[in-house]
C-alpha cells in the first residue's frame, strides 16, 4: 500500500471535517512519534490554498482554524442544490447583532438605549442557540446586567480570523449589506459533502 503524502493526508481531512481544523487537530491525527511539525503543515495549507486558486471552492482560514468552502462567487449557484431556503433574520435582529459585534461587552439594556426600543427575549435567545453570541460577564452596576460578546463560532460563521475583519461602519450604512450576508447558507455547511440547513428566527 502506498503510504500518503502529508499533503494528502491534510487535504482529506480539511474535506471530510465539516468545518474548520487547527494544526492542533490535524497533528493528532498522527501518532505522536510520527506528527509532523507545525511550520510543515502551514507550508502544505499554503500550498493547499494556492492549489486552489481560481477554483470552485477554496481554504479558508477563520477564527476556527482552516476549512474548505465553496468560493463566495459561485454560492449563488451551490446553493440551488438544496430545497431549505436561507434564513431570513429581523431587522431588529441584525441591528442587535452588528451592535454587539461593534461594541462589545455591551448590555441588553445599552442596545436598547442605542436603538431606543426594546431587545426580545426572542432576540437575545436566538443568537445565544446560533451560538453567536455568549455571557462574558456583568457590568458592575444595580441589577449587575449581563455583557454579550460575539463568539468563535460567529466568526467561523461570517469568515472572519478575527473582529478586525469586521466590514466597516461605513459599509453596514448600506441596509441590504447584513441581509445579504446572513442569507447565504451556513459556510460550515460548504464543506464537500454536507448539506446546510435553514433555521428559523425572528
Amino acid at each position: 500500500m502506498t503510504t500518503p503524502s502529508l499533503k494528502q493526508i491534510v487535504e482529506g481531512a480539511l474535506f471530510a471535517a465539516g468545518g474548520p481544523l487547527t494544526l492542533d487537530q490535524v497533528q493528532a491525527l498522527f501518532p505522536e512519534e510520527e506528527r509532523p511539525a507545525r511550520d510543515d503543515l502551514a507550508q502544505v495549507i499554503a500550498e493547499l490554498t494556492a492549489d486552489y486558486s481560481g477554483r470552485g471552492i477554496e481554504i479558508a482560514q477563520v477564527a476556527g482554524g482552516w476549512r474548505v468552502q465553496v468560493r463566495a462567487l459561485v454560492a449563488p449557484w451551490v446553493g440551488r442544490l438544496w430545497d431549505e431556503k436561507p434564513a431570513r433574520y429581523s431587522r431588529a435582529l441584525l441591528e442587535t447583532l452588528a451592535l454587539i459585534a461593534y461594541r462589545q461587552p455591551i448590555t441588553r439594556g445599552e442596545i436598547e438605549e442605542i436603538r431606543g426600543v426594546a431587545v426580545t427575549t426572542a432576540i437575545i435567545k436566538t443568537l445565544s442557540e446560533r451560538e453567536w453570541v455568549r455571557v462574558v460577564g456583568h457590568r458592575d452596576v444595580p441589577g449587575r446586567p449581563a455583557l454579550y460578546a460575539t463568539t468563535r463560532r460567529f466568526l467561523d460563521y461570517f469568515g472572519l480570523r478575527s473582529l478586525n475583519d469586521l466590514p466597516s461602519l461605513a459599509e453596514l450604512r448600506d441596509p441590504t449589506f447584513l441581509e445579504d450576508e446572513l442569507a447565504l447558507p451556513d459556510p460550515q455547511a460548504h464543506t464537500p459533502g454536507a448539506e446546510p440547513t435553514a433555521e428559523s428566527a425572528p
